[in-house]
């Protein structure tokens, strides 16, 4: 967003829903370029939906309108894109969204993802309880993803390249399908949290074997 400052205190983040993220937007994104679409009950997402109804927050203002903010929306250089409870089933628009480094989608109706392959950038991706089946694959195409949360989705496996993927630091399967985890788990020796609560199939003696695959990861069962 060209031009557009912006402040976003703590208590902003908390408030928009980002407290479960482990570190804070506002500790490592720009404030001039984060936007937040929440609780906006659509089914296809659009930029013009997002100039009309996207929020940002200003310090001595609080909440206000990003159409208010600028005179039109510049996707390329937005860098946090919150789009959390909107009751989403189509979010092709992202694509234009090349700039992206932080990505919110949680409580939607997902069932696919566009091709994220332009947001070259993009590290975290928060998917927590839409209707994903699968890891969508278009996230083997991301570099540099270190943080992905599927949690609250009737997904049952995990991909070969997820199994691989080196570079990541804190991933959630908490409340998924999902029985077992992979033998090898090698590449995933740099995580720093594996949330996996709430898999009722995962034997204690399947417990003990992650914990012991990741000595230096905060595991949660």
């Amino acid at each position: 967003m060209k031009g557009l400052f912006l402040f976003v205190p703590a208590i902003a983040i908390l408030l928009a829903g980002c407290f479960d993220e482990p570190t804070p937007a506002y500790k490592s994104v720009p404030p001039e370029t984060q936007v937040y679409l929440k609780d906006g009950r659509i089914d296809t997402f659009t930029e013009d939906i997002l100039m009309r109804d996207g929020k940002v927050f200003v310090q001595g203002s609080g909440w206000t309108n990003l159409s208010a903010r600028v005179s039109a929306l510049d996707a390329k250089s937005i860098n946090y894109l919150n789009l959390d409870r909107n009751g989403l089933t189509n979010v092709e628009a992202l694509t234009v969204f090349t700039g992206l480094k932080w990505l919110r989608l949680s409580g939607n109706r997902l069932t696919t993802l566009p091709d994220l392959s332009h947001a070259k950038g993009l590290k975290r991706v928060y998917l927590r309880g839409n209707l994903f089946r699968e890891i969508p694959d278009t996230l083997k195409l991301l570099d540099g993803l270190t943080d992905l949360d599927v949690s609250d989705n009737p997904i049952e496996s995990i991909p070969e390249w997820l199994v691989n993927k080196k570079g990541l630091e804190n991933l959630s399967f908490s409340r998924t399908k999902i029985k077992s985890l992979p033998s090898d788990l090698s590449a995933w020796k740099t995580l720093r949290t594996l949330q996996l609560g709430d898999l009722r199939d995962l034997s204690e003696d399947e417990m003990r074997r992650v914990r012991e695959a990741l000595p230096g990861t905060a595991v949660v069962f």
